[in-house]
């Protein structure tokens, strides 16, 4: 299976970069886990919606193009749905089992996905109606993957 985690943005935090790639080491044995970084658009601390519409327009294309055809979207959105743990591993299991092997979660840029995205993606989810920086919420999405393999393992590490 091929986990790929398309984000907009570069992580510069170093504890973070170290919390993702202890994670990521940990589902070596799992799955194949990439992580793609995109430039995010330089925008004005001030704009109009229209503007803003703009920016999330010319991220949502490099974020498109960033993934395959064949590949199952799961966009992280704030109107998505809040799955448990045990969901997400349930669903993965079941994309692996009967969907396709290349699974996708989609991390926007600071004003969120385009509609194009939205569209694009089979999934939508939400870890929650708080607000949460997009670097910080890379190191909560490969945790929760790694967690949902361990839970589908039947392996501890879930409590």
């Amino acid at each position: 299976m091929h986990i790929q985690m398309v984000t907009v943005g570069k992580l510069k935090e170093k504890y973070l970069v170290q919390g993702i790639n202890e994670y990521l080491k940990r589902l070596g044995p799992y799955a194949k886990v990439t992580i793609t970084e995109l430039a995010d658009e330089k925008a004005p601390e001030a704009m109009s919606d229209a503007e803003g519409e703009q920016v999330k327009q010319r991220e949502g294309e490099r974020i498109l193009a960033a993934i395959k055809p064949d590949a199952h979207v799961i966009a992280l959105s704030l109107t998505g749905e809040m799955w448990s743990s045990e969901e997400l591993a349930s669903k993965i299991d079941r994309l692996g089992t009967y969907g396709t092997s290349h699974i996708v979660f989609v991390i926007g840029g600071s004003l969120g996905l385009s509609d194009a995205v939205l569209r694009r993606a089979q999934s939508q989810l939400c870890f929650g109606r708080m607000t949460l920086p997009h670097q910080l919420m890379r190191l909560v999405l490969v945790e929760q993957v790694y967690r949902a393999f361990r839970i589908n393992r039947g392996e501890p590490y879930h409590k």
